[in-house]
């Protein structure tokens, strides 16, 4: 009987083997060593079902590309959380800049080796050799993944690091040869994370196991930056706190603790610490946070601050108690001031002028930029500097920044006033609104024209015993004229021009040289300008004028505004000689 049973189980086998080649099903290699019964602790010893055929990877497990898409595809954020995300991009405290949505997307799974293989996750299983077999495994709730021929294989709480060192041990013993397997970490579970306390949006939060606490906190809109503690952060699991985390560690020294979520798993925030507000010359102007019940000095929290290299000092503000009270100290005894909740500090330069650097420009020898002791006076100067022969030490000229600015200014409001005097100016008739918009109009290009003119600083000097004694400050430029026997005329004549200096020839010789008066000229305001920076206003249709024209002055008439059309002739008529005083420049209609 038995011999005649094998054949028949032969031809059986036979069959079977035919149709899962037909059907495509992997075949069960003949050569392929099998373990005893007692090796696989099977009864029977029969090997398990061929290998069923290779499931579509997840979606989760598709690598970046796929991550690529889902957050392509991933639906906008919600109104409520683009505010709170423009509210901490806009906030003063130190930290809520972390939660502006660049945490809220996911990208590709990364696996840490120390990541421990929990319940949901999915595994990428490979065998191949005499036996193939390609499949995602889903880890069960019993922390099983289940290989054929092999049977439950307990993967649960394995690091990743020790997966292929698990999975190829439990091949082995169903496969001693000829079987090669490859086992990964394909997806981590997918999980749901409570995020509350002192949170902007508190909720419950999807994403994975290996998803970054700043994820979690980023969805939820971040920490609420007028009640929630960026250095207390937790992790609860049930009425147990996990971890707890130090948001500053991470923004200070890049360090981010790895923690493995779980479903149900609860990242709290709780109530804020104290604070100090800096302002000043530090990199974080911000509100920072320490811990309650503490007393932390300057020292400590300037490394949290970090203060400016010009810092030199610190002012403290104490808003504690019923009176407002002022402390102001030198950094180098930051380590010994206490803080306390509510205080304000503000770091600042409190430095002594040292040495300034003037230029010198024009006809000289002598090196074009100088430093100086601060203090030093204009006379000290000149008596370093090696003129040349042709230079002019009478007409020494002085433009300073500062001058400049303040010329600018006085313009800028004179401007101004003439500007709020066109547009509230009113009228008695509808022809007479009509003439005064006109007027308006052309008056208001004019002063746009005006507001683009440079001032040029220059500082007016007086005789020379008061001008040696006059203090230069940094930035100073001095400048030497040259001796060129030249008179400038320009603004309302005819042939602008420079003309040969000549001691018989008058003011009204040398406006004439120039092709005389245009019609648009004023004839009673020509301005003379000195080379050291003074004015002469005179009158050129005097015959017998005490206005006399030297070397290197220019002569500048100025444009006659008609009192007939312009109402405000008066205030363009003042703004015209200021920038012809300040900028040597005749500004016409």
């Amino acid at each position: 009987m038995t011999s005649c049973f094998k054949p028949a189980m032969a031809s059986r086998l036979r069959v079977c083997a035919a149709l899962a080649l037909c059907l495509g099903a992997a075949p069960f290699a003949a050569h392929a060593q099998l373990a005893t019964p007692a090796e696989t602790g099977s009864a029977t010893g029969l090997p398990a079902p061929a290998a069923i055929p290779s499931a579509q990877p997840t979606s989760r497990s598709a690598g970046p590309g796929a991550a690529a898409s889902a957050a392509a595809n991933a639906p906008p954020a919600a109104p409520g959380l683009l505010a709170a995300q423009r509210a901490n991009a806009a906030s003063d405290v130190y930290g809520a800049q972390l939660f502006t949505g660049a945490f809220t997307s996911g990208g590709a799974t990364q696996f840490n080796p120390d990541y421990l293989i929990a319940t949901g996750d999915t595994l990428q299983l490979r065998l191949w050799g005499a036996f193939t077999f390609d499949a995602p495994l889903t880890v069960d709730p019993q922390g099983n993944i289940f290989l054929p021929h092999v049977g439950p294989v307990a993967v649960r709480g394995v690091r990743n690091a020790d997966l292929q060192t698990t999975v190829e041990a439990a091949v082995r013993r169903t496969f001693r040869a000829n079987v090669s397997s490859y086992a990964s970490l394909a997806a981590a579970q997918p999980v749901r994370v409570f995020v509350g306390g002192n949170v902007v949006r508190p909720g419950l939060y999807g994403g994975t196991s290996m998803d970054s606490l700043l994820h979690y906190l980023d969805q939820a809109g971040g920490i609420d930056t007028e009640r929630g503690s960026f250095l207390a952060v937790q992790v609860k699991r049930g009425s147990t706190v996990r971890a707890s985390f130090n948001l500053y560690d991470f923004l200070l020294s890049g360090t981010m603790p790895l923690l493995q979520l779980a479903d149900g798993d609860v990242v709290f925030v709780p109530q804020r610490q104290s604070t100090v507000r800096v302002s000043g010359l530090a990199e974080n102007a911000k509100r920072l946070e320490f811990p309650s019940g503490q007393n932390p000095t300057v020292a400590t929290l300037a490394g949290i601050a970090k203060p400016l290299p010009q810092a030199t000092h610190v002012r403290v503000v104490r808003n504690t108690g019923t009176q407002r009270n002022t402390e102001y100290f030198p950094l180098a005894n930051a380590a010994s001031v206490a803080l306390q909740n509510g205080d304000e500090l503000e770091f600042t330069a409190d430095k002594k002028p040292g040495t300034i650097t003037v230029r010198v420009e024009g006809e000289h020898t002598s090196p074009q930029e100088y430093v100086l002791p601060y203090g030093t006076r204009l006379g000290a100067l000149l008596q370093g500097v090696q003129l040349t022969p042709d230079a002019e030490p009478q007409s020494v000229q002085l433009f300073r920044q500062s001058v400049k600015q303040r010329q600018k200014e006085m313009l800028a409001t004179s401007l101004r006033s003439l500007e709020a005097a066109l547009l509230t100016a009113r009228s008695g008739s509808s022809d007479e609104a009509r003439l005064r918009k006109e007027e308006a109009e052309l008056s208001l290009q004019w002063i746009d024209r005006a507001k683009q003119v440079e001032p040029l600083g220059q500082v007016v000097l007086a005789q020379a015993g008061l001008r040696d004694t006059l203090l230069l400050e940094n930035g100073d430029v001095l400048r030497i004229p040259r001796r060129d026997g030249l008179v400038l005329v320009s603004g309302e004549v005819l042939f602008p021009n420079a003309v040969a200096f000549e001691t018989r020839l008058g003011l009204t010789d040398y406006i004439n040289s120039a092709g005389g008066f245009t019609q648009t000229a004023d004839n009673a305001r020509v301005v003379i300008a000195r080379r050291d920076g003074s004015f002469e206003q005179t009158d050129a249709t005097r015959l017998h004028t005490s206005a006399a024209v030297r070397p290197g002055d220019q002569v500048l008439v100025l444009p006659k505004v008609d009192e007939k059309k312009r109402q405000f002739w008066k205030d363009m008529t003042q703004i015209i000689y200021q920038i012809a005083v300040s900028a040597k420049v005749v500004f016409g209609l």
